[in-house]
């Protein structure tokens, strides 16, 4: 046997029209029965669980309505029903206020309210399917913005607040109060996908009723809202994807706003529209994050940034990759538990592997920072990274941190550079006949002059490379001479780029 309607059910996903409501609205008071009541004498056999419908000479005045309230109180009737011109005076409203019994002023006929109410008390789990409905119906009209769909949400979810929140619990839509539950409350949460199945969002729901499966029927109601949320998800990577531009804008936006606290919104806190989009995008909001950044080795063209995603996608690294400043940045969060100085190594080791393997028409140079313990830090790590990438060789990387004195040398004018470089090593590159001696120089200058680490990274003896010194002293490279080896590390840097 189904359980019976109650009365906060009825009121809130009933089939009642236009209703006013004197007394508790949210009585979890099981509806048994219905009885018309057309005669004073007839309140005496009010059975506890009635819903008292008053016609005829009952509800013409406003003291046999008190009256009705008073015997619906002694016999612990579910509500009394009449009809709005009923009640005139402002203390029958209070009375029903005062014994705690429910009146319901229903719009219309009251033969036809009490047809209504008894189609529903007989079949209650009917009048719960056409409650999930008219919910669905409302829901589905509202779109796919978060605001117009949160807005559905709070009507067919009354003295219930609502809020969307992205990963870190800053609030998208609805209300902030939904995130702060008193014990007494009963609260809810749905998770909210992304086109891709990820995690999007979540959709939290409290509400002070304590009406029998009231947690259950939020839940269900909540469900109906997570496919347009998604297919405003959707929606958004769509138009973001027929745009650069549009994708650049929101991220200069986003790093140029006033930085929100993270963490659970404050009660009086407003959503904040440019972190719905970015979480709609599937962006990265939570800490700690990485950051990237690329820079192809060709002018920018149409072609280059659809070209750069779709290598990008396919390599798997993770997260949007955004035109910025000339160059494409990325960022995402990093995997949890994975300590973050051994993050930031795999980062640049994968990076690495994929630039190097990458198969565009153009090669590509990468850079990565971070890690970064929240979104407020962005800004500063992506000019990391894009400061980085733009000293690191092509089909390599370069750590925001650890960019050595080959990247910064590597950086420099070339052109402006070679015949200077090329005067200064002259009497070098007239006995270097296979640029032996000019790419021993140039290791020599990156390892600090160690003879044992440049020999490692030559591949030779040691004793090899200390012959080579010798006869590098012996055409005027001094590695001893402090105002000579910064030229010749600048000047080696620049022929060898040019002999690549």
């Amino acid at each position: 046997m189904s359980r019976p309607l109650t009365l906060v059910e009825l009121l809130r996903h009933g089939p009642l029209p236009e209703t006013t409501v004197y007394g508790p609205a949210d009585s979890p008071t099981e509806i048994r029965s219905v009885r018309i009541v057309d005669r004073v004498e007839s309140l005496d056999v009010v059975q506890p669980g009635t819903a008292v419908v008053l016609v005829g000479h009952v509800a013409s005045a406003a003291w046999t309505v008190e009256m009705a309230l008073r015997k619906a109180w002694e016999h612990a009737a579910a509500c009394v029903v009449a009809a709005p011109t009923a009640v005139r005076a402002g203390s029958v409203g209070e009375l029903a206020d005062r014994l705690g019994v429910s009146l319901l002023l229903v719009a219309g006929e009251p033969l036809d309210t009490a047809v209504l109410l008894a189609s529903v008390v007989a079949q209650p789990e009917a009048g719960r399917a056409a409650l999930m409905a008219r919910a669905a119906h409302r829901i589905a009209g509202a779109g796919h913005r978060p605001a117009e769909v949160l807005a559905a949400l709070h009507d067919v979810l009354p003295r219930t607040s609502v809020a969307l929140t992205g990963p870190s619990g800053d609030l998208l839509a609805g209300r902030a109060s939904a995130l702060h539950t008193a014990s007494a409350d009963v609260s809810v949460r749905v998770s909210v996908r992304d086109p891709d199945g990820g995690q999007l969002a979540a959709l939290t729901a409290r509400s002070q009723s304590r009406a029998p499966d009231w947690a259950a029927t939020m839940t269900e109601v909540l469900h109906l809202a997570v496919a347009p949320l998604t297919a405003w998800a959707a929606g958004e990577r769509l138009g973001v994807e027929r745009s650069e531009r549009a994708a650049s804008a929101l991220l200069r936006t986003l790093l140029d706003r006033d930085a929100p606290d993270t963490g659970t919104a404050a009660a009086d806190s407003e959503p904040d529209p440019v972190l719905s989009s970015a979480v709609a995008l599937g962006w990265a909001t939570e800490g700690p994050l990485l950051a990237y950044a690329l820079r192809p080795g060709v002018a920018p063209t149409t072609e280059t940034g659809p070209l750069l995603t779709t290598w990008w996608n396919r390599a798997g690294i993770g997260g949007p990759l955004v035109a910025y400043r000339d160059v494409w940045v990325c960022w995402r969060t990093l995997e949890g538990g994975e300590p973050s100085a051994e993050a930031l190594v795999r980062a640049e080791r994968r990076l690495a592997a994929a630039v190097a393997e990458a198969a565009l028409p153009w090669p590509v140079a990468g850079a990565v920072a971070g890690p970064l313990e929240s979104l407020t830090a962005l800004g500063p790590a992506l000019d990391d990274a894009v400061a980085a990438a733009g000293v690191a060789r092509p089909g390599t990387v370069v750590r925001a941190d650890r960019a050595g004195s080959a990247q910064l040398i590597a950086a420099l004018p070339r052109d402006a550079l070679r015949r200077p470089a090329a005067a200064l090593l002259g009497p070098l590159l007239a006995a270097d006949r296979d640029g032996t001696l000019l790419r021993t120089l140039a290791v020599l200058l990156d390892v600090g002059g160690a003879p044992s680490a440049a020999a490692a990274r030559l591949g030779v003896h040691r004793n090899t490379v200390t012959a080579r010194l010798e006869r590098l002293r012996t055409l005027g490279c001094d590695l001893e001479d402090p105002e000579l080896r910064l030229p010749l590390h600048v000047a080696c840097q620049v022929l060898l780029d040019e002999g690549r």
